[in-house]
């Protein structure tokens, strides 16, 4: 039995203590939160042994064997170092870290220990795993294009204005491309093995257009539009573009293609074909199947990480995003933002 700890008890990390709360292989041994009342009231609620608002006293905790960090990437990184110096398995929240620097400080503590993202979720889902392994069936053969391309336009004026953290260097490290894109990057890249070395990335950020100002938090400094293309060194391409707050039409699409064959990908589409394989068949022309269709909609994709986390533990297996894993989505996000800054492409050597 696994006891854990939770540090940051916000909307996020409720969703990890009630998954946690479901697990029989894992307990919740002391809840934190910078917010002393709220840390007592949810140990109180949940009937859990030990509260504090120090996260440092729970991380000294010897009874705790595991740590879950649900704060904003800017307060992460001191903790999760603390946590592996004391002798913890830690996961952390999606991104990994504010840069790549910050991901080698964690790889660098991490020692023995289990570290894990939680950018893995989207790969959780049963269409994902369907997907992985059409990929590692080699039915795509060599990996040529790999897309993603998804849109929200921006709706009428909210009542209240986002979190300020989604779209805050300071706070997040950026905007859309660490909010969700590292979502996208992860999905896209643990389905075909997180294999792919990075060539060259040239990028464009935009920040939230003058007629949608209201609709963000006061300040905000992160990107709400991205468009970016990646080469890598096998010779596969990433055509990458997402935006919120924008002008253009509702859109997701997720694809892979290779000289064999290719994905069409979608997620959360109710009883869609949320899979599309197509084939190449030199007799009859490009042959299109469905590979995977089912309703995902209510799938609790957030609970995923603590599960895969807890059973990585207790069979001493890799997580579905290790640390290592999720650096290199942060090696490319840090490329992405260097890039869109310059005007320049960057290069890998």
């Amino acid at each position: 039995m696994l006891n854990l700890g939770i540090i940051g008890l916000g909307v996020i990390g409720n969703c990890h203590l009630k998954a946690a709360l479901k697990l029989d292989n894992a307990r919740i041994q002391a809840v934190c939160d910078l917010r002393g009342e709220v840390a007592e009231a949810s140990a109180r609620e949940h009937g859990i042994e030990e509260w504090t608002a120090s996260p440092s006293e729970l991380l000294a905790n010897k009874k705790v064997d595991a740590v879950i960090l649900a704060l904003p990437t800017g307060a992460r990184i001191g903790l999760g170092l603390e946590a592996f110096h004391a002798g913890k398995h830690v996961l952390v929240e999606k991104p990994v870290a504010m840069n790549t620097a910050e991901a080698d400080a964690l790889l660098a503590a991490q020692g023995d220990r289990v570290g894990a993202c939680c950018s893995s979720r989207f790969r959780s889902l049963e269409s994902a795993v369907a997907a992985r392994a059409c990929i590692e069936a080699g039915t795509l053969g060599e990996i040529r294009v790999i897309g993603c391309r998804v849109h929200a336009p921006a709706g009428p004026p909210p009542a209240s204005p986002p979190p300020a953290w989604r779209l805050s260097k300071a706070i997040n490290g950026g905007g859309i491309l660490l909010n969700w894109g590292v979502y996208d990057l992860d999905y896209l890249l643990g389905l075909t093995g997180f294999v792919l070395e990075p060539r060259h990335v040239l990028a464009r950020t935009w920040q939230v257009p003058a007629t949608y100002a209201g609709n963000v938090a006061p300040g905000s400094d992160g990107e709400t539009h991205v468009a970016a293309m990646v080469t890598f060194r096998s010779g596969a391409v990433l055509q990458y573009e997402r935006s919120e707050y924008g002008t253009q039409a509702a859109s997701q699409s997720w694809s892979i293609a290779g000289d064999k064959g290719s994905l069409a990908l979608k997620l959360f589409n109710g009883c869609e074909d949320n899979v599309v394989l197509g084939e190449a068949d030199y007799e009859n022309g490009t042959q299109i199947r469905t590979l995977w269709s089912g309703d995902e909609t209510k799938a609790d994709f957030n609970a995923a990480p603590v599960a895969d986390f807890v059973e990585a533990i207790g069979h001493g297996r890799t997580p579905r995003t290790s640390l290592a894993d999720a650096r290199k989505v942060t090696v490319l996000t840090d490329a992405i933002y260097a890039s869109a800054a310059s005007g320049e492409p960057v290069s890998f050597s």
